[in-house]
């Protein structure tokens, strides 16, 4: 990800015509209640992974490249994705493209229903031909396995950090982590995210700050997805991305603290 990854809805308004948009709600909700001009619907679910050992988790490299080839994108395309749940969904889409390797990806700030107070929505779906969409492996990966989370516990130049309630936080947790809830990095007026102070406010108050290694868990990767995008705005270069959270940590008995 990069500093420039969140766009405002003025400068998608501007671009509609350059750039791929896709719309990650369910199929109803697209159909029915409208979307953004042009958008393309790959709905949430369609993009995570089905199978019961690994239920929310990536989809496969050809599960993936048969996503987004069906909806005409290829590799090189600009890709800016939107949901109607503050972009958290939308963003777990993003990470997962990076993921595969695609580079032009931007999330967009805030979602359709903020999207629709000032700008155009339609009914209208986009026929695009299929393509022939290659996934590719990154250059740099912020993906991060069980044992370097182990290893981030006792370490004191790294921060685990868990972006659930916290209610679930107090239920039990990793051992050392902090809780920065991503919906507190949310805006309830905008429905994008906060702003820049006010995000490193609240960050920075939780011992998150840029100089450390940055460890992000949640469940199933949705959630951390969304704080990941945060974190890239402000210029966190540090941060791992542990896919398999607490899902994986627990299914290996791994230790958590409760409150």
């Amino acid at each position: 990800m990069h500093e420039n990854v969140v766009v405002s809805a003025d400068w998608l308004a501007e671009r509609l015509d350059e750039v791929r948009v896709v719309d990650v709600r369910d199929a109803w909700e697209y159909d029915g209640i409208g979307h953004l001009p042009g958008a393309v619907n790959i709905p949430f679910d369609a993009f995570r992974s089905s199978d019961t050992d690994d239920a929310g988790m990536l989809p496969g490299v050809e599960r993936w490249e048969e996503l987004l080839g069906d909806a005409g994108i290829d590799e090189e395309d600009t890709i800016v994705a939107y949901d109607d749940m503050h972009g958290v969904f939308a963003a777990r889409f993003l990470v997962t493209a990076e993921l595969y390797g695609h580079e032009a990806l931007h999330l967009l700030d805030g979602d359709f229903s903020s999207w629709q107070r000032d700008h155009e929505t339609t009914t209208n779906a986009p026929s695009p031909d299929a393509v022939s969409y290659s996934s590719r492996d990154p250059d740099d990966t912020p993906l991060i396995g069980r044992e370097e989370v182990e290893a981030a516990i006792d370490d004191p130049d790294a921060v685990l950090v868990d972006t659930r309630d916290p209610e679930e936080f107090a239920e039990g947790h990793l051992p050392g982590a902090v809780n920065v809830d991503w919906l507190d990095l949310v805006d309830d007026e905008t429905r994008g995210i906060k702003s820049a102070d006010e995000l490193r406010e609240i960050l920075e108050s939780n011992g998150v700050t840029p100089d450390k290694r940055v460890f992000l868990y949640c469940n199933t990767a949705r959630r951390i997805s969304h704080t990941y995008i945060v974190l890239s705005t402000l210029g966190y270069d540090d941060l791992g991305f542990y896919e398999g959270s607490l899902t994986e940590w627990t299914e290996n008995d791994g230790e958590l603290e409760r409150e």
